[in-house]
């Protein structure tokens, strides 16, 4: 399938009322996160029904995706890529990996992160037992990139390999952008599901040092008696 067949398949969903909606959800104001993107409104399901019949396009389509300033193109390209990562073998999946780091600065939104990181950065690493190149993300200057960093741990998480979320949360503590605080605050709820005691340990550390909305995220599982004690013990 060519770019142009996928451009005009995206087309066929798109709605201005809801490209209206998700250019507020995703703060395209001037000076906010999504301030270059361009919204055509269509949503992740039917970006995804697209990606199912769109398997076999190339890296040179998916790279023309990427490129796009369409939100939506981009988006269907990162799940084309998580879908064809799953379904293929080492080799294939090695591929994938490679061109997800050549290509790393045009996943530059929330929702494309989200959606690929812990599925290709993270498994893969897993699989080869190599955190090189989530270390140099998550030291990155670029946010997106630390962003991917911390979400990659996921696929860790969910092995109950869960020190590098909270050596990566660590790092977060000073981070000023509150997309990283939701982030790491996601997955140290996520670490909290396989050991929560472990997840006590580390608020009991750190938890003064923590951005509140990091704090309020990672505890969202407790009881309201233990997170009103959290919160308040924390407080200042």
């Amino acid at each position: 399938m060519k770019y142009q067949s996928l451009k005009n398949e995206l087309r066929k969903y798109s709605s201005l009322e809801k490209a209206k909606k998700a250019k507020r959800f995703f703060k395209t104001a001037p000076g906010q996160y999504s301030a270059t993107d361009v919204f055509i409104g269509v949503t992740t399901p039917e970006i995804r029904r697209i990606a199912k019949s769109s398997m076999s396009v190339s890296f040179d389509v998916l790279n023309q995706l990427l490129l796009s300033p369409i939100h939506e193109e981009r988006h269907l390209a990162v799940i084309i890529l998580v879908d064809k990562f799953k379904a293929s073998d080492f080799s294939t999946r090695e591929k994938i990996f490679r061109f997800y780091l050549k290509m790393k600065n045009r996943i530059n939104n929330w929702d494309l992160v989200d959606t690929s990181a812990a599925s290709i950065l993270g498994d893969f690493s897993l699989e080869n037992n190599s955190l090189n190149h989530m270390n140099k993300l998550i030291d990155s200057k670029r946010h997106w990139d630390r962003r991917k960093a911390i979400v990659a741990t996921h696929a860790f998480i969910k092995k109950g390999k869960l020190d590098l979320t909270f050596n990566y949360a660590k790092k977060i503590l000073n981070d000023k952008e509150d997309l990283m605080h939701k982030a790491a605050g996601w997955m140290l709820r996520e670490a909290g599901k396989k050991n929560k005691k472990s997840l006590r340990m580390f608020i009991h550390e750190h938890g003064s040092k923590m951005p509140r909305t990091m704090l309020r995220y990672a505890i969202e599982h407790f009881t309201l008696i233990e997170r009103k004690k959290i919160l308040s013990s924390t407080k200042g």
